[in-house]
């Protein structure tokens, strides 16, 4: 069975966005090490899974081609099929990338299937209804050394117990945390 892993950037404090989503806390430019452990994370994945008002930005912002991204990273998230859950869109606007309505059924099928794993990336209703269904095996935290005070939230409104697998400093100032889910 595939893994569904979660990639997050947030603050020291909890926080993936600022109150109308703002991002101008993360600490850029990410250096050669944290580089190295995103490769190795993202390595195993071959499919993408957004939100959809991640998706609007996120798969233009690659598609781009942004020049402070190696030729590697860009090619990889391009190249790399997506899942695109929305309530809302019935088609995918983007190339390389399905829509898919039901949250749960859609990352439910996409585990079963054989293949790589799956990341999903921010946008805090999706990462938010992921680990409140149950559907998460890892959560990678990059905690950049900033609190905000207030914004959107990780994790849901209920308790989510966790086991620490690993954590890690980085040149840049960044920790990864990475958690797994207790199911029991």
């Amino acid at each position: 069975m595939r893994k569904l892993k979660i990639q997050v950037q947030t603050t020291v404090d909890g926080y993936m966005g600022g109150p109308n989503g703002e991002m101008d806390w993360m600490r850029f430019p990410w250096t050669d090490d944290l580089s190295t452990y995103i490769d190795a994370l993202t390595k195993p994945v071959d499919t993408i899974v957004l939100g959809r008002k991640l998706a609007e930005g996120f798969i233009p912002a690659w598609q781009s081609r942004p020049e402070h991204e190696d030729e590697a990273s860009i090619d990889w998230m391009n190249n790399t099929p997506k899942v695109v859950v929305s309530r809302s869109l019935t088609e995918s606007p983007w190339e390389n990338a399905v829509v898919a309505g039901d949250l749960v059924k859609t990352v439910t099928e996409l585990k079963a299937q054989s293949g790589g794993d799956l990341i999903a990336y921010g946008g805090s209703t999706l990462v938010s209804a992921l680990i409140a269904e149950g559907l998460a095996d890892d959560i990678y935290l990059f905690v950049n050394p900033t609190a905000i005070g207030t914004g959107l939230p990780v994790f849901p409104t209920r308790m989510q117990p966790l086991d620490s697998a690993e954590a890690v400093g980085f040149e840049c100032g960044i920790t990864a945390l990475h958690y797994v889910p207790k199911t029991a």
